[in-house]
C-alpha cells in the first residue's frame, strides 16, 4: 500500500472523528493545535486506523502530524 493510499485513508478517518471536511486535512496538518484533536480523538482516531489496517499502533508513538501517522501506518503495514 502508498502512502497516497494510506494517506487517504487517515485523512477519511480523521475527518470523520473530527468532524471536519476532508479537504481541511493535509499532511503537513498538525492533528492537535491544526485540527483541534483532544487525547481521546486522537486515541479514537488511532483505534480506527488499528482496524482499518489490521495493525497495532503504540500510544507512545511520537506522532504530531497527518505525515506522521502515514509514516507510521506505513512502517507498521511493511514489517507486517
Amino acid at each position: 500500500m502508498t502512502e497516497e493510499q494510506i494517506f487517504g485513508k487517515v485523512r477519511e478517518i480523521a475527518a470523520d472523528q473530527l468532524e471536519v471536511d476532508q479537504d481541511d486535512i493535509k499532511l503537513t496538518s498538525n492533528i492537535k493545535d491544526d485540527l483541534d484533536a483532544d487525547s481521546l480523538d486522537f486515541f479514537e482516531i488511532m483505534n480506527e486506523l488499528e482496524d482499518a489496517f489490521d495493525i497495532k499502533l503504540e500510544s507512545d508513538e511520537d506522532v504530531a502530524t497527518i505525515d506522521d501517522v502515514v509514516k507510521y501506518v506505513k512502517k507498521q503495514l511493511d514489517n507486517k
